[in-house]
């Protein structure tokens, strides 16, 4: 039977990422803008304002003529001198092709033009007040033009006057001003985009030395920073920010490195232990009793093994958010008392002695487990950093929001700028530092930063303080 293919895998799709956004891109996007606003709006006042002044010049030289005109035709009483009326309208009309006259009355006699291409509704608008439009065949713009009724006088009875102006320079400017305008406002904001493009580009130039700059930090120049002396004010502040990233990232890079040599060292010593008592073991033949010897030996190292792995998942469990769920009511003095009664053949070892005090009826909601844990690995500190017969106390005090519980030894004072990082995984005041009682402090370090993780599950913090030759450690936990 021949073997059956596999299926066709199905093609991936590719998410599309969106388009980066260009700080020069948008800084030009909106100087553009601007310049078109500008640019329009002045545009378009100035257009409305030409187009005004065009047209109060027209009103004011059809007001002229029509003035003229009407000056002479009120004393043309007879025919005689209307005669004479016309003869003057006509030699006006052919001397200046721009200007136009029509004269209508009941009396055949005093009209002068061609009275049928008057529009009525024209003259009725105009009426010697305003400035009416007359549209004649064969132009391509209308007339201006002004109408004014005269009373009659002798013979000559009631006429009314109209003077035509042609509207092409009238609307030929303004096209060309309209036009001059468009072009001028599209070459002012191609210049103000190339201008801001040019700005922009330099303005950022600054920005582009730091990425620059930023792109050629590596793990191996932990110790490089941004130069913040050269940059602009605004950019000041982000390099920094960004510098102090960069410490927080060496100082993490430090202690990681610092970590996986703890480590390494405190995993490989149970771990060569075991291998070299197993391959002492099977080097020849054992009785059953030598076989248990070594197996109960290697239990103690693999149960030190599964110590440093248990810490290490809880303080990674707590690092997620990991609350403490199973919090009840409790005596805090009496989850201290059981304590320190765990301690009591260390004590008579040392020939220590450890007090209570404070508030000894201070109660709060907690994970009794957990909080015991945390006050085992601060007795055990201060144990570990205090000569033989030192008197140890542990304080309560309670608040209306928060219990304390701090742990006080005499030792060594703890410098300033160490306080702060005690809790830190694996940090250590001094890799070559002994304890009082000349051994080397044991384990990975990472008792105290377990006293902080508690804290936090419970909603405190932990504390550290050193004055006056005594150290006091502690955490706070919430009441409710």
């Amino acid at each position: 039977m021949p073997p059956m293919s596999e299926p066709a895998a199905k093609p991936v799709k590719k998410r599309r990422l969106p388009l980066r956004q260009s700080i020069t891109a948008r800084l030009v996007l909106m100087s553009a803008a601007s310049a078109l606003l500008i640019f329009a709006v002045a545009g378009v006042a100035l257009y409305t304002v030409l187009k005004g002044e065009l047209l109060r010049h027209e009103r004011d030289a059809l007001f002229t003529t029509l003035n003229d005109i009407s000056y002479q035709i009120e004393r043309a009483g007879n025919t005689e001198r209307w005669a004479r009326v016309q003869l003057k309208l006509s030699t006006l009309s052919q001397a200046d092709q721009h200007v136009f006259f029509w004269i209508a009355s009941d009396d055949a006699r005093y009209t002068y033009g061609d009275l049928t291409r008057l529009s009525p509704s024209a003259i009725n608008h105009a009426d010697g007040k305003l400035v009416g439009r007359l549209h004649l065949p064969g132009r391509a713009y209308p007339l201006h033009i002004m109408t004014r009724t005269l009373p009659p006088f002798e013979d000559r009875p009631e006429v009314r006057v109209t003077v035509g102006v042609d509207g092409a320079p009238y609307f030929e400017m303004r096209r060309t001003f309209l036009l001059a305008t468009t072009i001028s406002s599209l070459l002012g904001i191609v210049l103000a985009v190339i201008s801001s493009y040019w700005i922009a580009r330099a303005g950022l130039a600054p920005l582009r030395r730091m990425s620059a700059r930023a792109q050629s930090f590596s793990p191996r120049k932990l110790s490089a920073r941004m130069p913040v002396e050269a940059l602009p004010e605004e950019l000041s502040v982000l390099a920094d920010a960004f510098n102090g990233a960069l410490e927080r990232i060496e100082q993490a890079y430090t202690q990681l490195e610092a970590f996986n040599a703890d480590v390494a060292h405190e995993l490989r010593t149970p771990l060569a232990n075991l291998i070299g008592e197993t391959q002492v073991a099977l080097a020849r033949e054992r009785s059953a009793g030598e076989f248990k010897d070594v197996l109960q030996s290697n239990l103690e190292e693999l149960d030190r093994i599964r110590s440093i792995v248990n810490d290490m998942l809880f303080l990674a469990r707590s690092d997620q958010g990991e609350a403490a769920t199973a919090r009840v009511p409790a005596s805090v003095a009496a989850a201290v008392q059981k304590t320190v009664d765990f301690f009591e053949f260390v004590l008579d070892d040392t020939g220590m002695s450890i007090t209570v005090a404070g508030d000894l009826d201070a109660t709060a909601t907690m994970e009794t487990a957990l909080f015991k844990r945390a006050l085992t690995n601060l007795i055990q500190n201060a144990i570990q950093h205090s000569p033989q017969g030192a008197q140890l106390r542990i304080d309560i005090s309670g608040g209306e929001e928060m219990v304390r519980v701090a742990v006080t030894n005499p030792g060594p004072a703890i410098e300033e700028q160490h306080l702060p990082r005690l809790f830190d995984r694996f940090y250590r005041v001094d890799s070559a530092r002994q304890d009082i009682n000349g051994s080397h402090g044991h384990g990975l370090g990472l008792g105290l930063a377990i006293v902080k993780a508690v804290a936090r599950m419970h909603g405190g913090r932990a504390f550290a303080s050193s004055s006056g030759g005594h150290n006091t450690i502690g955490f706070t936990i919430a009441r409710q």
